[in-house]
């Protein structure tokens, strides 16, 4: 199982929220690139990078921050937020992203989605669903979808998309477990999705748990800033594991 530790941006500083209210922020570094340097130092090989401004603006802004992280580490990088058009994926590809995060655009345009996977290849996109009381949150979690998650994700899956992440918003910042429930049915229901699990996790436990779920991959955040988690303690799970992981 992949352990994939995620960086959000706010101002070019890494942030964490509380079930992504803007206004609930806490800064824990000036510098995503010192963040990144700490975590690869640590045996972290995959990083969740998130430009938070650019969801809200619904464009790419930090897009300088991944090319610097990309050009100074080997870590394997997804980056997200605020990707609504062909130049911000291209943007994305170019700056040293090995994959394009797409959430909100797969809402409000999915043909769009479905031509960026026939281009780039099904393991270069990763769908990101975001929900809160069975709704689908779009814009920096600033508005819902009235889609039904359960034929979203069905359509996405023929149109081509392997990988997703899904976060329940209810548990994300919370450090209260992950929702191991939504997970569960989501790999019952779409077995061939790699199903990455984020929000709330907050201890090795939990990193089991979503690994006895199936779950392809798991997205540790704010956990690992307030030392619910230490980095040691991943880089031990994963010696221990190596089959375990990807």
């Amino acid at each position: 199982m992949n352990i994939i530790a995620a960086i959000d941006i706010i101002d070019g500083k890494c942030v964490r929220l509380i079930q992504g209210d803007f206004h609930q922020k806490k800064i824990y570094n000036n510098d995503p690139l010192d963040v990144a340097f700490l975590l690869e130092d640590h045996g972290i090989s995959r990083l969740h990078l998130v430009d938070l401004d650019g969801a809200r603006k619904g464009k790419v802004v930090h897009w300088k921050i991944l090319e610097k992280i990309a050009m100074y580490t080997h870590l394997i990088i997804d980056f997200g937020g605020g990707i609504h058009t062909d130049e911000d994926v291209r943007l994305v590809f170019e700056n040293g992203g090995y994959m394009a995060t797409i959430g909100s655009i797969a809402v409000r345009n999915p043909l769009l989605l479905k031509k960026w996977v026939h281009i780039y290849g099904k393991n270069k996109i990763l769908l990101g669903v975001d929900i809160k009381d069975n709704r689908i949150a779009i814009n920096g979690w600033t508005k819902f979808s009235n889609i039904s998650f359960w034929d979203f994700l069905k359509e996405k899956e023929t149109h081509g998309v392997k990988k997703i992440f899904c976060t329940d918003i209810s548990k994300d910042g919370v450090l209260s477990g992950p929702s191991f429930s939504l997970y569960k049915k989501i790999r019952k229901k779409f077995p061939n999705l790699e199903l990455i699990a984020s929000g709330g996790i907050r201890n090795i436990e939990d990193i089991n748990q979503l690994y006895d779920l199936g779950c392809y991959g798991a997205i540790i955040g704010k956990a690992i800033y307030e030392k619910k988690i230490f980095l040691s303690e991943l880089m031990n799970w994963k010696k221990n594991n190596q089959k375990r992981c990807y």
